[in-house]
């Protein structure tokens, strides 16, 4: 199984969800550190990090060295927020 690595922007972010949402998203990461490259996923144009959907919520991730999964950010699906903060890294 792999590591986990928490962005301090997801971790943010995770604090701010509601306990419903937060369970939701918690357990689809989970799921990332047992299938890293679940169906649902894509790569991101232009970075090299992937992406994957759950519920009104997109966690931006990649698998880092020596069995780290890193999750970089989370954010809602329906605005290009999440985007906007990749392009500042």
């Amino acid at each position: 199984m792999l590591k986990l690595l928490l962005g301090r922007e997801a971790k943010k972010f995770l604090d701010t969800l509601p306990p419903k949402q937060f369970r939701q998203v918690i357990n689809k990461i989970l799921s990332l550190l047992e299938n890293p490259r679940p169906n649902d996923s894509a790569e991101l144009k232009g970075y090299p990090f992937l992406r994957v959907d759950i519920g009104e919520y997109r966690i931006i991730y990649d698998k880092y060295e020596n069995n780290v999964l890193r999750i970089i950010l989370i954010g809602k699906r329906n605005d290009n927020a999440v985007y906007l903060s990749l392009k500042l890294k």
